[in-house]
């Protein structure tokens, strides 16, 4: 299993960061399978990679909630307008099929785009992805966790090949209140990407507004869950645009005092888990 970074950054598109500035979009790949975890702007990017690898292209995107930064890369997703693509996509909750499928042409209607969704030709199949009901992709088992953010939002444990990813991104936590549900299907990963947007002095709002409520963690607290949950490494993840690549260096390393294998995660990183069978 392959786990490469299109896009690690939250909220809002920033440039002139070696770190990395396109909102979020990863990618996962074993025995040639592909997931996408989220569309946002990073998901460009890789459309292009796809298209380079030729026709026809076959993925499955999973999306963990629909704000804006999760969802905005999907216009400008080139293998979508190809109809030998075939895309299978998973929206988070109940509604989930019925619910992206509206997003996504919602933000694709005049005069936000120039284009409409139904000229993308490829052969789209809408889903929805339900908490603690794992999704059987090829070598790939996919369960979403619903973790806490305004509106809702999924994490995904994507297992394959023996090892285990975890995506987390857009969560509210703190150690001290990590739901037992939650933290079981975090643990053991051989790398969690979990949100680490503040610091504590933004989260507590000694620097600035207070961010509690926004639905986001501080690099501490990411630290302090993979030292509990028994992670084997953390990349923080969902990173502010306010911050620039100093900045997310130097939260990393205060996080390290508390889970020494963490870093932030970097655009165009892969790292490989494991071997395939």
């Amino acid at each position: 299993m392959e786990v490469r970074f299109h896009g690690v950054r939250g909220s809002i598109a920033v440039s002139g960061s070696r770190i990395g500035g396109n909102t979020a979009c990863v990618e996962v790949t074993s025995q040639g399978h592909r997931l996408i975890l989220d569309a946002g702007t990073g998901l460009r990017a890789l459309g292009e990679i796809m298209m380079r690898e030729g026709a026809p292209q076959k993925a499955t995107l999973f999306f963990s909630h629909l704000h804006w930064d999760h969802v905005q890369g999907f216009p400008f997703f080139t293998p979508a307008y190809l109809p030998t693509s075939e895309l299978t996509l998973y929206g988070p909750g109940a509604n989930g099929a019925q619910a992206l499928q509206s997003e996504l042409a919602a933000q694709m209607q005049p005069p936000h785009f120039p284009v409409p969704l139904s000229t993308m030709r490829s052969r789209m199949d809408f889903r929805s992805a339900l908490h603690a009901q794992p999704v059987e992709v090829g070598p790939f088992r996919v369960t979403p966790i619903d973790v806490p953010h305004p509106q809702g939002c999924l994490a995904y444990r994507v297992e394959a090949d023996g090892h285990a990813f975890v995506y987390a991104t857009d969560v509210e936590v703190r150690v001290e209140d990590l739901a037992p549900e939650v933290g079981r299907r975090f643990e053991g990963a051989d790398v969690l990407c979990l949100d680490a947007q503040y610091t504590p002095e933004e989260y507590e709002g000694r620097k600035g507004v207070s961010k509690k409520g926004w639905g986001h963690s501080t690099m501490m607290d990411a630290a302090g869950i993979a030292d509990r949950v028994g992670a084997r490494r953390l990349c923080l993840f969902h990173h502010d645009p306010a911050h620039g690549d100093d900045v997310l260096e130097d939260m990393a390393e205060q996080a390290r005092s508390l889970f020494p294998v963490c870093e932030p995660a970097r655009e165009g990183q892969r790292l490989v888990l494991g071997r395939a069978a």
